[in-house]
């Protein structure tokens, strides 16, 4: 037996020691899986393999979001063998929580993980936990989890996408990096890590921090458009699907500041155009996605020829209401909502409330892809190279049809605040309705005081988007993509060290 001394790393796992053991039998150190269990836990300190076991889950309960994330991994990992039996409700519901599983079906997340299952024998390698929270990789796929604040703990987000290894396109050798005066250093690091780790065609940067006097700053990496050979630079157009929601919000707290809309009554006393199955449904609920106002099922199309028509003259509410559901059906409602007040189609009535007092230049609501000074999305093949999206945009203009520059975003950012009263921009950061995460959902923005920090994220065909503010000191970071992955960890670093 083996007289080495070990030490527990800080998150220990079981798998990896019980994988270790079967090893060491295999290669004839020991003659039985007994002598091998013994002779490791021996190794680490311990006297039997029961006590090491015992050690290894109670270090594991200190971490219970790598507890869960280990669970999927190891119970999926044999997902494709014949015999394998799916975990029914009351096994996911050890390890997920109920309004993850609202959102995200329990089928719909059985077939993804099923689907991962070669690549989740690999060995989990974590980059960053805390008891809440884990980053980590196995095979070439990027894990990021949330478990709730309060006991047990369950999984409150999941997200697994593939990393940067998986591109094997010619085309995104060697990407250029182009950078403002001014641009931070730690910001061109962000983007050259983050293009190599997602397996990026383009990134876009940009931010301001706390000190007035900075001019905006902006890196880019990379090409607006594979097919024409086309290099991004700072004036590319992005969609920024979701971020749309706080120009809308933004919108329609300027009508409430300014007495045309009254943010505690029924929404259908503004409605002209449609109205809503449930009267009693206010512009508030609507704003804080507690409306439940039901979404339609298609929200993309070649373009827009009728905002009402994907709605209905009557928008159908369920019986959710008071509890947070995302709704892009309770946006398009509120655009609507801006429309009829004002009497402007909802494109010019959002430019003339926010986009141009703000001076967000470069940044409109298209019924179509865009042609110039526009990226192109992109889908990554199962070969590693890349393909063109569809160009489809939102056909709910309010809910994810904005087109934006990252600096634009930034400006945003930057000026929101300046067109309310303070007591509307303190309301619109109070945190309304708890997320499942320990975050918050405000009038339109999404809200993390514990980690000083609100904001929103954008995803959908082809592209993706995230804008984020500091709390404390208004610094402000954008950062898009022409590819459709989880873009807020790159913001999460970016605006990390800002202001």
């Amino acid at each position: 037996m083996s007289d080495r001394s070990r030490s527990l790393p800080d998150q220990p796992n079981l798998r990896y020691l019980k994988i270790e053991a079967k090893r060491r039998l295999s290669a004839g150190e020991f003659p039985s899986l007994h002598d091998a269990q013994l002779a490791i836990a021996r190794e680490h300190g311990l006297s039997s393999w029961a006590a090491l076991k015992a050690t290894v889950e109670a270090a594991e309960a200190r971490f219970p979001a790598l507890g869960h994330v280990r669970w999927v991994a190891d119970r999926f990992a044999g997902a494709d063998d014949p015999g394998w039996a799916a975990p029914e409700g009351d096994e996911l519901r050890d390890h997920f929580d109920e309004h993850y599983l609202s959102l995200v079906p329990a089928q719909k997340l059985i077939g993804t993980l099923r689907s991962l299952a070669p690549r989740l024998r690999a060995d989990l390698v974590v980059s960053h936990t805390t008891p809440l929270a884990v980053r980590a990789q196995i095979a070439d796929l990027r894990v990021e989890a949330a478990a709730r604040p309060d006991p047990p703990h369950r999984l409150a987000t999941l997200s697994v996408y593939p990393l940067g290894q998986r591109v094997t396109d010619p085309r995104t050798a060697a990407p250029a990096t182009r950078s403002s005066t001014g641009a931070p250093a730690r910001a061109v690091r962000v983007a050259e890590e983050s293009f190599a780790e997602l397996g990026l065609v383009g990134l876009a940067l940009a931010g301001r921090d706390r000190d007035d006097e900075t001019p905006l700053w902006t890196v880019v990496r990379g090409w607006a458009q594979l097919d024409r050979n086309e290099p991004l630079h700072a004036d590319h157009r992005f969609p920024a699907y979701g971020v749309s929601k706080l120009v809308t919000s933004t919108a329609v707290l300027r009508l409430v500041a300014e007495g045309r809309v009254d943010l505690d009554g029924p929404a259908n006393a503004h409605l002209r155009t449609l109205r809503l199955d449930d009267g009693g449904v206010t512009v508030r609920e609507l704003l804080t996605h507690t409306g439940g106002v039901v979404s339609p099922d298609e929200r993309f199309a070649d373009a827009i020829i009728d905002p009402v028509a994907p709605l209905g003259h009557t928008v159908s509410c369920d019986n959710r209401r008071g509890s947070l559901v995302p709704s892009d059906g309770g946006y398009a409602v509120l655009g609507q909502l801006i429309a009829d007040v004002t009497g402007a189609p909802y494109p010019e009535a959002a430019a003339a409330l926010v986009l141009e007092p703000t001076g967000m230049v470069g940044s409109w609501f298209p019924v179509r892809w865009p042609e110039n000074d526009a990226i192109g999305g992109h889908l990554l093949s199962g070969d590693g190279s890349f393909v063109g999206a569809p160009r489809q945009v939102c056909t709910l203009p309010a809910a994810g049809g904005l087109w934006s520059t990252a600096p634009d975003l930034v400006r945003f950012g930057l000026a929101w605040s300046s067109l309310l009263p303070d007591e509307l921009v303190r309301e619109a950061l109070r945190p309304q309705v708890a997320q499942p995460s320990g975050a918050s959902v405000g009038l339109g923005w999404l809200i993390n005081e514990a980690k000083d920090l609100y904001g929103h994220p954008g995803t959908g065909p082809g592209a993706a988007a995230s804008l984020t503010i500091r709390l404390g000191t208004g610094a402000v970071t954008a950062v898009c993509t022409n590819r459709q992955v989880p873009i807020e960890p790159v913001n999460a670093r970016l605006i990390r060290t800002a202001g």
